[in-house]
């Protein structure tokens, strides 16, 4: 271990590094990292001082949620799940972690953000990184070719986080996957349209579904002059076309991945077509791409899709865009990606390198992303056999990253639980019949609670309604248990009525109705 001395002056200078950040309101990442340094020093003292003490904070591109965050987050999943039941899927889950063979080469440059664990009873482990190849390899390892199926759960990136723009280390993703040997488009379309039907129902603003395909893609490199062993590599560069300018993109194709200007030139070219079944009747006519027969048939495909959403009703939701590439490498057919008109990152030229007002407020873009992957499950069978798959996922941190700052604005109260009734105590001395009411309460599935107290103070009871919304007060006092009655009143308008016992559980489900369609 290193000198005791020298790590507390190094502790010491590192202190006074982040002390500066702070006073400088410099970015909350950079700040966030200067204070794990400090952290890693102080952890080599041990616990050699007189007391420990802890620094309470989330690991780096996590966070807690409070209960009206959870409130809002709840909702949404209702939302999404609400889309995926009603288009007739069902649910699995996979383990958080698989073995790290599995997740190796699917993901293209972006393999180097897998979370690898250590070495586990023999076993190489990795965090998931999506829900994607786990349900790939599912498919696979249980000899599954036909499924329509949802599953939310926890991935894990060893990203650099952006937590003002929703992005994380550890998140949520919600997917919807359609596996099976269907009719061309049929299921894509699908999922296009269950995209826009939770956006629409979320109402967190105009979005757009940009839609392109790989295979026009790989048709494109290939008559722009791209060697077969860079279209990954350079459909990587193409993907960064949102966040960044062509200028940027064109330098990392020639200067980082050796393309030719000429190629890139051609590129910059095609990838600033975008609109509807006209821009793609125009690029079939294209001299070039139409000699490519990958082309064509992406081209014809992609009519076909645009053509569906338009039965769907979505067209004016979703546009061709040959700027779209998706880094993924299983892609091999239609994807496509739905960005949030008033939230799309601004571009950020490489050589100016930002000036970081983009924390200063929610910046999403995409909030989701998709496509066709019909060779991944051949990846996991001993024998090849391929299952076509598509499927599209949620990117659930990002919408509530949007959710949750328009809550904040508007100052809106947000219920954080489901009761229906508080059972109040009118004098002292009544817990006992308190008690019974709530027995009788919960076994309707009326959503009750009632004090902890004894005797608590009416006042503070009727306190508690209003604060926590609840919209039902049932008061028993010795006159109304005299009675065999209760007295109910809507908390709201504070509104009183007596109802017999007998009447009670009918009462309160027609009061509930009146209050929720007022």
């Amino acid at each position: 271990m290193e000198d005791r001395a020298a790590v507390q002056e190094q502790i010491k200078t590192q202190g006074e590094v982040v002390r500066k950040l702070k006073a400088e309101k410099a970015d909350k990442d950079t700040i966030s990292e200067e204070v794990a340094k400090l952290l890693d020093l102080k952890a080599k003292l041990g616990d050699d001082g007189p007391s420990k003490k802890f620094v309470l904070k989330c690991p780096k591109g996590t966070r807690d949620y409070n209960p009206q965050q959870m409130s809002i987050r709840e909702g949404v999943f209702n939302t999404i799940i609400s889309c995926f039941k009603r288009h007739g899927a069902e649910t699995i889950d996979t383990p958080v972690f698989e073995l790290k063979e599995i997740l190796t080469g699917k993901y293209g440059e972006d393999s180097k953000l897998i979370y690898d664990l250590q070495d586990q009873g023999g076993e190489l482990l990795s965090l998931r990184y999506d829900l994607t190849v786990p349900f790939a390899r599912y498919l696979a390892m249980n000899k599954i070719t036909t499924i329509k199926r949802y599953h939310i759960a926890k991935v894990y990136r060893r990203d650099n986080p952006a937590m003002t723009r929703g992005r994380f280390r550890e998140f949520y993703q919600c997917d919807f996957d359609i596996a099976g040997q269907f009719d061309a488009m049929l299921p894509d379309a699908e999922c296009v349209k269950i995209v826009a039907e939770i956006l629409t129902q979320l109402d967190i603003g105009e979005f757009k579904i940009r839609v392109n395909h790989r295979k026009l893609l790989d048709g494109m490199f290939s008559a722009c002059g791209v060697p077969d062993d860079k279209f990954r590599s350079i459909c990587s560069a193409v993907d960064k076309l949102d966040k960044t300018f062509w200028e940027d993109v064109r330098a990392e194709m020639v200067d980082e991945k050796g393309l030719s200007p000429e190629a890139a030139d051609r590129i910059g070219h095609f990838v600033k077509f975008s609109g509807g079944i006209s821009t793609l009747e125009e690029l079939l006519k294209d001299e070039g791409l139409s000699k490519s027969k990958l082309a064509v048939e992406g081209l014809e495909e992609l009519k076909l899709l645009l053509t569906y959403c338009d039965l769907y009703k979505i067209s004016d939701k979703v546009v061709f865009d040959l700027s779209l590439a998706r880094g993924l490498d299983y892609y091999t057919g239609v994807i496509y990606e739905a960005c949030l008109q008033g939230y799309a990152n601004k571009p950020v030229s490489a050589s100016s390198g930002g000036s970081g007002e983009e924390e200063e407020s929610v910046s999403v873009g995409s909030v989701a992303g998709g496509g066709r992957y019909d060779g991944l499950v051949g990846m996991f069978d001993a024998k090849g056999k391929k299952v076509p798959c598509v499927g599209v996922s949620i990117g659930i941190e990002r919408i509530f990253a949007i959710m949750e700052q328009r809550a904040m604005a508007s100052n809106t109260k947000i219920r954080t639980t489901d009761t229906e009734v508080y059972v109040v105590s009118a004098q002292k001395h009544l817990v006992e019949h308190r008690l019974k009411l709530c027995q009788e309460l919960w076994d309707a599935d009326i959503k009750t609670e009632q004090s902890y107290k004894k005797n608590p103070k009416a006042l503070d009871q009727f306190q508690y309604c209003e604060t926590n919304g609840i919209p039902i007060a049932v008061i028993l006092g010795q006159s109304e248990i005299e009675n065999n009655c209760v007295t109910m009143r809507n908390t709201n308008t504070r509104a009183e009525r007596k109802v017999s016992r007998e009447d009670l559980i009918e009462e309160i489900r027609k009061e509930l109705i009146s209050i929720k369609s007022s």
